[in-house]
């Protein structure tokens, strides 16, 4: 049974595909790990906000429909993190290639027991071949040390080499992935990242509402300083 992409015919006795509204969107499978599932937003909601002012669209844990033996077998999950770049935004129930006309441009899969061996060999060459997805990477939220990068050069995955900072960089988001330690919601562990070519975290909602604050408790004490000051000077001011 062949993989490849699916041929459209402008013969009008043959049924069309079908569908995202058609096809399933959901396997019933819950979340491995609480961590898992943190690593998954970790990674996603940073990048959405990074990519709100570009056509892009960013999915995590959707299907992503690319042939018809595939919506007949259903024997391919999606990615858990994938990034469309030029294309409209708005939501989607699934990824389906026919409707969409453009593959992923970048995919990464979070390991675990049960999918790490499938994830680095078989989900690797359907992205290789199949929806030819130009940089993959993979991570294991339990052993940090699991983590790898590829880049498609002539049709098939070149490894990624780590730069000098130690980060994988991915040249279709301008980004590299780093992993940093620390704590995130519940769990304090090792984490994979966003972070600018600079180095700079992409930060959280969390982290942004932080910074606010600060920026906030800032503000307020130079005013407080300001106004103490001015007092000094015998200037009265209106409480």
């Amino acid at each position: 049974m062949s993989d490849s992409p699916i041929v459209f015919s402008d013969q009008p006795d043959i049924a069309l595909p079908p569908t995202q509204d058609e096809l399933p969107s959901d396997d019933g499978v819950p979340m491995e790990t609480l961590r898992y599932k943190l690593q998954m937003d970790l990674l996603v909601d940073p990048l959405w906000t990074w990519l709100q002012d570009r056509d892009a669209f960013v999915g995590g844990n959707m299907f992503v429909y690319y042939s018809t033996a595939q919506v007949r077998d259903r024997d391919f999950k999606g990615p858990d993190v994938f990034v469309v770049l030029d294309v409209p935004r708005g939501e989607r129930k699934s990824w389906v290639l026919w409707e969409e006309g453009k593959a992923p441009d970048v995919v990464i899969e979070l390991l675990s027991q049960s999918t790490a061996q499938r994830d680095k060999t078989e989900k690797k060459q359907i992205y290789q071949n199949c929806l030819r997805v130009t940089e993959y990477f993979w991570y294991d939220p339990f052993n940090p040390d699991d983590w790898a990068g590829f880049v498609l050069q002539r049709g098939t995955y070149t490894p990624l080499q780590l730069d000098d900072s130690g980060r994988l960089v991915s040249q279709e988001l301008g980004l590299s992935l780093l992993r940093w330690s620390g704590q995130y919601k519940d769990a304090n562990a090792v984490w994979l990242r966003w972070a600018t070519l600079n180095g700079e975290l992409l930060p959280t909602e969390g982290e942004l509402a932080a910074q606010a604050r600060q920026r906030a408790e800032s503000e307020r004490q130079r005013a407080d300083r300001l106004a103490e000051r001015l007092r000094a000077m015998g200037v009265e001011l209106d409480e």
